[in-house]
């Protein structure tokens, strides 16, 4: 039996639905190649832009700590999201499932606030360990959601089976759950990742005055002029972001769905 024929009207609304999500993604990534600096015409196609990006000490030095924070918050929100899917595939405790929940739930201005109130009350310079702190607290829920859902399809009765044939629990972790529930860790460590490197809100309460991001570095050229240059780190972010979402969907199809 043949499939359902689209009508003609869902195809025109899904397409100006998808022109107004990518249309401007389109037109920053074309005018990242812009020779032009008023970036209000098309002129000619140059990379120029990207030659003068690279050159960019201050860009270049905020992108390494953009780096940075992203690899060592994607790794221990890793770790801690990890503990966290395992008590919530128990069901055990069940107010943990409110403190996973709730930095998800919660406006990111209202946790960056909550986070920069916080390291005022513990007298806590404002910086690097600060951001990254931050971003792990943030990244911890996505983990945890992404393993709870790798746990939640997961054959209990093959962790019995290994019980049965005389193996430890430290054995039958290693051997049967880990590599099980690995695709599930690797989309979480991605996405953490992902998450970490390209906020702004957050990271903009708890940088204080001398740490430096890309975001942040980005905001404070647009608030001049959307130049060229800033077009052309955006689509660099932009390529990043989508390789490793791309890398986690396909390492595990399906489990970047929360609902699964």
């Amino acid at each position: 039996m043949g499939g359902r024929r689209v009508p003609a009207w869902m195809w025109i609304a899904s397409a100006i639905a998808f022109l107004f999500l990518y249309l401007p993604l389109v037109v920053v990534v074309l005018f990242s190649f812009n020779d032009s600096r008023l970036n209000a015409t098309w002129v000619g196609f140059t990379t120029s832009w990207y030659g003068k990006l690279f050159g960019d000490e201050r860009m270049l030095a905020a992108a390494w700590n953009s780096l940075l924070i992203a690899v060592v918050a994607s790794l221990a929100s890793t770790v801690l999201g990890t503990m966290a899917g395992f008590a919530l595939s128990r069901g055990r405790p069940r107010i943990l499932g409110f403190l996973v929940f709730a930095p998800i739930a919660m406006p990111e201005i209202l946790m960056g606030v909550a986070l920069l109130m916080f390291y005022v009350l513990l007298n806590m310079t404002l910086g690097l360990v600060s951001i990254t702190l931050s971003h792990i607290a943030f990244c911890v829920s996505y983990v945890a959601i992404v393993v709870r859902a790798r746990l939640a399809g997961m054959d209990e009765s093959l962790v019995e089976a290994a019980r049965d044939c005389g193996a430890s629990p430290p054995l039958a972790f290693r051997h049967v759950t880990l590599p099980l529930i690995l695709p599930g860790i690797v989309a979480g460590a991605l996405m953490a990742f992902t998450l970490s490197i390209d906020d702004f809100v957050i990271t903009f309460f708890t940088a204080g005055a001398t740490a430096s991001t890309l975001p942040l570095q980005i905001y404070s050229m647009v608030k001049v002029a959307a130049t060229p240059e800033v077009n052309a780190v955006s689509t660099l972010m932009l390529a990043l972001t989508l390789l490793l979402i791309t890398a986690a969907a396909r390492v595990a199809p399906g489990i970047l769905r929360i609902n699964q």
